[in-house]
């Protein structure tokens, strides 16, 4: 019997060097595919363009990269093979079959990662730190992995303790976070994805239509559809929208008062972007859809 199998190919993956090597030719694998899709098939024409975009965003995620290891020492990994080896979690005491074990644990860890970015909405200094991630004037692969510093490192500390509570073996922790990774670019990503196909796949997968309209200019509409990976949770909680306000057509991407791209769409003005009075106190409540 062939333990861990849905989870076979991460199998010796686990030290730092090689779980490296597995999400970051995973991150450009997705980041090279959804970069041609957009060239070939852009769903809107952009605002600022890439270039000035691009270093921001990059920028920001080899800050995040390099900084977040020091300041949480202990991988999301690293927790589940501490909570292994001791018995910890919710999932220690499960005696069933590792592809269910597995699949649970992904499915906990991306309803808990839509319940932080409600939270992340709702709560104004954290808002602030969120901002960054909506300022973006332009909606591409690389607003997927826009994210504060501040943010990232939360995040990450969250991602710690909620392992460590629940238990899930390390190759179903490396396995959502690289799901996770590549449906965050997907998702954000600017391509026309056919109707037929976009629509039927959005009742399982958050797609890049309906994530779009999370990051329209209005509260209405980026109150709604927090999901990063399955649309369910935005379905059963009841913050999922099936049309931006006013229609697509006439969607406008970033927040209403920070449509300076010197401000939002630089390196620099990014970084400082949550310790600049907000434009808002709150993002307010999730509405009801």
């Amino acid at each position: 019997m062939v333990r861990h199998w849905f989870f076979f190919a991460f199998k010796g993956c686990m030290s730092p060097t090689t779980e490296l090597t597995w999400r970051f030719g995973c991150f450009m694998a997705i980041l090279g595919v959804m970069a041609l899709w957009e060239l070939m098939r852009p769903f809107r024409h952009l605002l600022v363009g890439r270039g000035s975009r691009w270093v921001c965003n990059l920028g920001l995620l080899a800050l995040n990269t390099v900084l977040v290891r020091l300041m949480v020492p202990l991988s999301a990994i690293a927790a589940a093979e501490r909570a292994q080896s001791s018995g910890w979690g919710l999932l220690a005491s499960w005696q069933g079959p590792a592809l269910v074990t597995g699949i649970m644990a992904v499915l906990l860890l991306d309803l808990a990662i839509y319940l932080q970015h409600r939270v992340f909405h709702a709560i104004p200094v954290l808002w602030r730190i969120h901002q960054v991630h909506h300022a973006d004037l332009d909606l591409d692969v690389t607003t997927g992995i826009r994210f504060h510093l501040l943010e990232i490192a939360l995040s990450a500390l969250f991602k710690v303790v909620l392992v460590l509570g629940l238990g899930p073996s390390p190759e179903a922790v490396l396995a959502f976070e690289m799901l996770l990774n590549g449906s965050a670019m997907f998702n954000h990503a600017n391509v026309d994805l056919p109707g037929w196909v976009e629509r039927p796949l959005r009742w399982c997968l958050v797609t890049p239509g309906m994530h779009r309209i999370h990051h329209s200019a209005r509260p209405v509409d980026w109150n709604t559809n927090f999901g990063f990976q399955m649309s369910w949770w935005d379905r059963l909680l009841n913050t999922y929208r099936d049309e931006p306000a006013g229609g697509t057509s006439a969607l406008q991407i970033g927040l209403p008062n920070r449509r300076d791209p010197q401000e939002v769409d630089r390196f620099a003005g990014a970084l400082a972007l949550p310790f600049q009075a907000p434009h808002h106190e709150s993002a307010g409540r999730s509405p009801r859809a």
